[in-house]
């Protein structure tokens, strides 16, 4: 059955259920779906897991944007509810593991775990009137038996504490998702200038292109910052009226020649995640890349014949002859 009560009596209703089944077998937290009304908000229970090892209960917090508080003026444009829906989804991520770490007496709560990518998100869906928290959550067991003391202190006393600090415009750091919506107004507007100027990417200088390590998303500690060479150096009005200098890579053929431990693959890779605009901190907010830009990597293994390479590789082992070069199993940097 679907249980919907508009009053405030309605969490206690919750409470009551979740209390009642303590003890039972898991297949009667079934009774649980529906909609119920808290005092901020309401949540819609709108799928229940099977058993303890299924993947976890599929919920809704749903808020009124009037209760939430956001200003209009962060929430006027399609771009802009983009990035203030990407910033809850990491704000209410970063609730839940405040909320539950340390804490045993509380089931599992998840939302997305976002990159550094500031990307249009289900996790957080805004409308003209709402704003809605896609989560799951872990019904709590021991064995199969449902535990419904934990599962009542999840839904009813942590749960609302976490959506109040991660919904509500008084709770959240304002200064920062003021922040995330100038960055992503700004990187957007480089990426519509870049066409208008015949170009099909821009590197900030002070960027801080190298990654802690090959798994990792984080900016290297004490990295070079980038520079940009003199004669590529261009400079963006940006509409926050900032202005930004740095390298403009325009249409047709650019070659990037150096080294090995040069930061060749490092630029390239920063160039390739371009695409998607990136949040403060990063190190590659401003690394702005035409949206239908794709990498294309050369194969190794391929057959050369009688090509002349000289111009970008000599000197190989055995004195091989590079103006008239052939193989046929070249390498990529070859190919």
């Amino acid at each position: 059955s679907t249980h919907c009560i508009s009053s405030a009596a309605s969490d206690v209703y919750k409470r009551q259920i979740l209390m009642s089944l303590d003890g039972q077998k898991y297949g009667a937290y079934k009774r649980t779906k529906g909609i119920y009304q808290f005092k901020q908000f309401q949540l819609s229970i709108d799928h229940v897991q099977v058993d303890p090892f299924a993947p976890p209960s599929k919920m809704r917090v749903i808020m009124s944007r009037q209760k939430a508080g956001i200003p209009e003026t962060l929430l006027d444009s399609k771009l802009k509810r983009v990035a203030i829906s990407d910033y809850l989804t990491r704000v209410f991520h970063q609730s839940i593991q405040k909320a539950i770490y340390g804490d045993k007496n509380i089931g599992g709560i998840y939302i997305d775990h976002c990159g550094p990518e500031i990307i249009k998100r289900t996790s957080v869906v805004i409308s003209d009137k709402h704003i809605e928290a896609r989560i799951e959550v872990g019904l709590p067991a021991k064995g199969r038996t449902i535990l419904g003391k934990v599962a009542a202190y999840t839904l009813s006393k942590v749960l609302p504490n976490i959506v109040e600090h991660s919904l509500r415009y008084q709770h959240l750091n304002q200064s920062r998702m003021h922040q995330q919506v100038e960055l992503m107004v700004d990187q957007e507007d480089i990426r519509h200038q870049l066409a208008e100027r015949h170009l099909v990417a821009f590197v900030a200088n002070g960027s801080i292109l190298p990654r802690q390590s090959g798994v990792s998303d984080r900016p290297m500690a004490q990295a070079i910052a980038f520079q940009s060479p003199p004669q590529f150096e261009i400079e963006f009005k940006l509409p926050s009226g900032k202005l930004m200098k740095g390298m403009g890579i325009p249409e047709g053929i650019t070659l990037i020649v150096v080294g090995g431990y040069h930061g060749k693959s490092t630029l390239l890779e920063a160039l390739e995640r371009g695409v998607y605009n990136h949040i403060a901190g990063d190190g590659r907010e401003y690394v702005i890349t035409n949206q239908d830009a794709m990498k294309i990597r050369a194969e190794d293994g391929r057959s050369i014949n009688n090509v002349n390479i000289q111009p970008f590789i000599d000197h190989l082992p055995g004195k091989k002859d590079t103006t008239h070069f052939s193989t046929e199993n070249a390498s990529g940097s070859t190919s």
